[in-house]
């Protein structure tokens, strides 16, 4: 008898769960993979879109190209999750199965920002960057601020990356010296874990004037004044406004029961949700890891693994251990990552390798690597 899957979501963890459940069960497997997009593309792919690097049609990679044993993709809208009967409701039809995985990860709430819609833009959706693409060559004089309006919010590095990356386009540009630039974070540093990437990028601001402000959110922007107005009421005014925006679940995912506080709760250690042989990996859950593609990576190998321990009758006694790898744009074509562990020992601890382009080509075979695994593209 097959073993019936149905994994919500074709980011990092769907994409990583169904490699392993297909390599490891093959045609016993009846994995069904649904995405309401038609492709997928890596994060920091973003950053390379609005700076003009790359084109939209060259980071992408078509969900049709999955082929694999036991593996079935549908491109469907997800309208309702039941995980007492297993049963997902799409806007054309249902499906049932043995096992679910909840990896659908976090949407973007534009509207919870007073003002971002109207005066800001934001760059963590696909459409934002591609609009920045245009924007930012514009910008040769004033303001910019990079602004975090929430937390948690995806990929910790990406606001630092945004602002190392527009002072090396300004300054490619001959406007560096026209305009300011300045990061506002909810954090006390750019990377809490890694209090040596955390030092690393803080002399990066400082090298490069860039104005770092710690501890802080973006609650509004006045449209009338052209500034964003902190959360302890101080207003910058900005000529060019980068926005992180507050994240959320998915609506149908706060429907379904499964949340509390907003995201999914798990057992840290095997990413069970309180519904038997329901799983959640990734953004959409509470787990305590960043919210990032190698996290729910990371997650996806441990449900994996219990998956298939449970289909041949055994117990998975290897935890999740939250750890992972990020990536960090310098600029100057530099790379650098910090290795984090959030689980293994008392705190949250990271260790920090510096810039370099050796870097850059391990983040270049990051993406390759993946793209062959869970695509067969070489």
């Amino acid at each position: 008898m097959k073993l019936r899957v149905l994994v919500l979501g074709a980011g990092f963890g769907g994409l990583e769960l169904s490699s392993i459940l297909s390599d490891q069960i093959g045609n016993d497997l009846d994995l069904t993979l649904i995405d309401q997009n038609d492709s997928f593309y890596f994060g920091f792919s973003k950053l390379d879109i609005m700076f003009g690097r790359k084109h939209a049609d060259a980071v992408k990679i078509s969900y049709n190209n999955i082929k694999k044993p036991g593996v079935r993709f549908c491109k469907e809208t997800i309208t309702a999750i039941d995980p007492i009967k297993k049963i997902v409701t799409t806007a054309t039809g249902s499906y049932e199965a043995d096992f679910m995985v909840i990896a659908l990860g976090a949407n973007y709430d534009i509207d919870a920002t007073p003002g971002l819609a109207a005066c800001g833009n934001e760059y963590y959706s696909f459409q934002g960057a591609q609009k920045l693409r245009e924007v930012i060559p514009a910008f040769t004089k004033g303001n910019a601020i990079i602004g975090v309006c929430g937390a948690p919010f995806k990929c910790p590095p990406a606001p630092s990356e945004a602002a190392l990356m527009l002072h090396d386009h300004l300054t490619a540009a001959g406007f560096r010296d026209a305009c300011t630039i300045s990061l506002v974070i909810p954090f006390g540093s750019p990377i809490p874990p890694s209090p040596d990437s955390s030092k690393a990028l803080v002399k990066a601001f400082e090298e490069r004037k860039i104005t770092f402000i710690p501890q802080r959110k973006v609650s509004s922007l006045d449209a009338t004044k052209r500034a964003a107005i902190l959360d302890d009421g101080t207003e910058m005014p900005f000529d060019l406004f980068l926005g992180i925006p507050k994240h959320i679940a998915p609506d149908v995912v706060l429907k379904s029961g499964m949340t509390e506080n907003g995201w999914i709760p798990v057992d840290r250690a095997n990413l069970l949700t309180k519904f038997p042989n329901v799983y959640a990996i990734g953004d959409i859950t509470s787990v305590g890891t960043p919210k990032a593609g190698v996290f729910a990576e990371g997650a996806a190998k441990i449900a994996a693994a219990s998956i298939v321990a449970a289909f041949k009758g055994q117990v998975n006694n290897d935890p999740y251990t939250g750890a992972g790898s990020c990536y960090i744009e310098f600029g100057k074509g530099e790379v650098g990552r910090v290795d984090v562990d959030f689980f293994s020992g008392p705190k949250p601890f990271g260790i920090h390798h510096g810039a370099s382009v050796t870097l850059a080509a391990d983040k270049e075979h990051f993406g390759t690597s993946r793209k062959a695994r869970w695509f067969g593209i070489v």
